[in-house]
């Protein structure tokens, strides 16, 4: 075993490695009240997160708080501090997690649930919220998965964030800091909108949304280099009104937004002394209004830029050749499906001739490779429709040539809760390694390159999108075991049928665990977009006015 000595002093000169390479972090010592801020993932990926440094901010405003930030360590470190027994500390101050009388946590992704029991164990944080007494911390989360289902980590969290953390945070900060004990701190929690505490009765919680983006500017606060996403991200939109009925983001973070040139220009005026790319931040960013005129801007002032995403029926030559001229050598699209019934049924809304047009374009400008996403085992789905994938991509590898390279990145579909397809089974595994096979062995004669997902992640990652309360203990059971790895075996432990959770069609009159939020739409607009779904009816994109969901209501 590591000596605990050598085991602090080891953590103590990686953490103060990771500080002296930051600009613009805080450290603030002798504040009132200590937040620790927790992304349970690694630092680059958590430090490629805008929601993180969104919060980060919001916290650091308040002058009697110090927000500091905690991330899982490296598989290396891990390993020895989980041999160690020696505290977690954090990145500002290096003071251990346990010292911190409240927690945040930024949930953006089901398998992190696994990372942040790590997290919360190694920091010898007490793991059921009703063990948790007045001498322990307070521990709150928030990010995408709180906001469309907290149920599974509701044995675990004290409270959660529903909905985007600039119009709820201040609120919770003003309750955080008074002197309260625990039990009255909670109850002061549950009244204010947009935040549900699992131990009060609430008879719904509403999702609270930031109205006016330009506000609050959404960028990078703490510049930092050798991450996932090596830039300076500055949001451009937030939401989406496309209607896929696959995407959760298109459901629970509608209505869709923009910023103004002006404040993004202000935004790249502060980005440019970091000599940083600029990483564009939106749900579709080709369908940001000015797309062209923000592409020259910042070409013109000598900077480079990436984009998240863009979609195949928005794309502009500009926005390519601005791309290119970035220095981007893969073009990424996004059919999502291979067949023209499939678009229909999900609603995706581009066509083959979308597709290449985008191709073309990228040809062009001297993009010489292509990357194209697709998802099987969607509702309705055949085996044929997996053909038409391999049909698909056999015509682009035809267009483009054998010169460039094509690769398909294709994942097992997950439903997701409000969303037209929250009471659709899941596909089975056999199903789902067989349009695996049908789609490598189509395509390996071709030189495509075919990345799969592992399907048996997917159904992990399927039972906690749709589970309730009672995941609570088959996550702590799966985190004593060694986490994801051991949570089907601990969910048949449990009495629990993985695939009840995965299999079984929901009735549309069935009592869902996530009922209990309110996203600003009924179940009735949701039965409408999957009815269509099955009669492969589109729906038009959300216009200014438009009342048919209740969100803009």
């Amino acid at each position: 075993m590591v000596p605990a000595f050598f085991m602090m002093r080891n953590q103590t000169i990686e953490l103060k490695t990771k500080l002296q390479a930051e600009k613009n972090y805080v450290q603030r010592r002798g504040a009132q009240k200590k937040f620790a801020l927790i992304y349970p993932n690694a630092y680059g990926v958590g430090m490629s997160n805008l929601g993180l440094h969104v919060v980060y901010d919001l916290i650091n405003r308040r002058r009697e708080f110090a927000c500091e930030r905690f991330f899982l360590p490296d598989p290396k470190l891990l390993n020895q501090l989980t041999r160690s027994r020696e505290p977690l500390l954090s990145l500002e101050t290096q003071t251990p997690l346990l010292k911190f009388p409240i927690i945040g946590a930024c949930l953006t992704f089901e398998p992190d649930y696994f990372n942040l029991l790590a997290i919360l164990s190694l920091g010898r944080i007490k793991l059921r919220a009703e063990q948790r007494g007045e001498r322990d911390p307070l521990i709150i989360a928030g990010g995408p998965c709180a906001t469309f289902n907290p149920m599974p980590l509701s044995t675990i969290i004290d409270a959660f964030v529903i909905g985007e953390g600039e119009v709820i945070m201040p609120a919770v900060l003003d309750v955080l800091s008074q002197s309260l004990s625990r039990s009255e701190m909670l109850q002061a929690l549950s009244t204010i909108e947009g935040v549900y505490v699992p131990t009060v009765e609430q008879s719904s919680v509403k999702r609270r949304w930031l109205i006016d983006l330009d506000a609050q500017p959404a960028h990078t606060v703490v510049v930092a280099d050798n991450l996932e996403l090596d830039m300076y991200l500055i949001e451009v939109a937030r939401g989406c009104g496309r209607h896929c009925r696959f995407c959760m983001a298109g459901y629970c973070f509608r209505r869709p937004r923009v910023h103004s040139l002006d404040t993004i220009s202000n935004q790249l005026d502060a980005a440019a002394p970091f000599g940083k790319k600029i990483g564009l931040m939106g749900a579709a960013v080709s369908d940001y209004p000015h797309i062209d005129e923000l592409c020259r801007m910042i070409i013109d002032r000598g900077m480079t830029l990436s984009v998240a995403s863009f979609r195949a029926d928005s794309v502009t030559k500009t926005l390519v050749d601005s791309l290119v001229a970035s220095g981007t050598r893969t073009l990424t699209i996004a059919p999502e499906a291979g067949s023209e019934r499939m678009r229909a049924v999900i609603n995706k809304g581009i066509t083959v001739e979308h597709v290449f047009n985008t191709i073309e374009l990228g040809l062009a400008a001297g993009i010489r490779h292509f990357r194209l996403y697709f998802m099987i085992g969607l509702p309705f789905e055949t085996i044929e429709d997996v053909d038409e994938i391999v049909a698909l991509s056999n015509r682009i590898k035809d267009f483009v040539g054998e010169g460039v390279r094509l690769t398909l990145s294709v994942n097992a579909f997950v439903p997701k809760p409000f969303t037209p397809f929250q009471w659709e089974p899941m596909a089975d595994r056999k199903y789902i390694e067989r349009a695996f096979k049908t789609i490598r062995e189509g395509l390996k004669r071709r030189g495509v390159e075919v990345i799969t997902d592992s399907s048996r992640a997917a159904t992990v990652q399927s039972i906690l999108a749709r589970g309730g309360r009672e995941l609570g203990e088959v996550l702590l059971s799966a985190h004593d075991r060694g986490g994801a790895k051991s949570f089907m075996r601990a969910l048949k432990d449990h009495g629990l049928d993985g695939d009840e959770y995965l299999y079984r069609p929901r009735g549309t009159d069935e009592q869902l665990p996530w009922d209990v939020l309110d996203q600003g739409f009924d179940k009735k607009y949701l039965i409408g977009e999957l009815d269509r779904a099955r009669q492969l009816k589109s729906t038009a994109p959300c216009v200014d006015g438009c009342k048919r969901c209740g969100v803009c209501k």
